[in-house]
């Protein structure tokens, strides 16, 4: 882009927009979602942030790079250490991301909540009222890992 937004603010705040899949611009050209930062009183760029699926895309792909293979070829344990590592970047608040993050492992959705619940056990003494283990969501497409708590209730 010929009119792309210089200096030393810029340059500094490049290689984190550019990590996160974002776009600089002018100031000028933001729009409703994009964030205009300002230094020393005065607006020098705008972030345009990728849209939340283009972002699991993105850290799939970095995932891949930093294995050197795809995802699907992965053993358990590696599939498990994506899986946590996912998790702990929020992948699975986008809605789909269990059916994406799935599909990048080869494996099916239930396999991926095997994962998910492995790490984060549901707690046989006091139960929780919910389907899900305390402290996380449901998946955002309202689909629940199948549990025997779930049976339960269905029952």
């Amino acid at each position: 882009m010929n009119d792309a937004p210089t200096g030393p603010f810029v340059a500094a705040v490049a290689p984190l927009v550019d990590a996160m899949g974002g776009e600089l611009l002018p100031p000028e050209q933001a729009g409703d979602d994009d964030i205009v930062l300002a230094w020393e009183g005065r607006d020098v760029v705008a972030v345009r942030l990728p849209r939340l699926a283009e972002s699991l895309d993105r850290i799939l792909a970095g995932l891949e790079r930093t294995w050197g293979r795809p995802l699907a070829e992965l053993d358990r344990k590696a599939k498990q250490r994506v899986v946590r590592s996912l998790e702990a970047r929020g992948a699975f608040a986008v809605r789909h991301g269990v059916e994406t993050v799935a599909g990048a492992l080869g494996v099916s959705r239930f396999t991926v909540y095997n994962y998910l619940n492995r790490e984060n056990p549901p707690n046989r003494e006091n139960p929780p009222d919910a389907v899900s283990p305390p402290d996380r969501e449901s998946p955002p497409d309202g689909v629940n890992p199948p549990s025997r708590e779930s049976v339960a209730e269905d029952g």
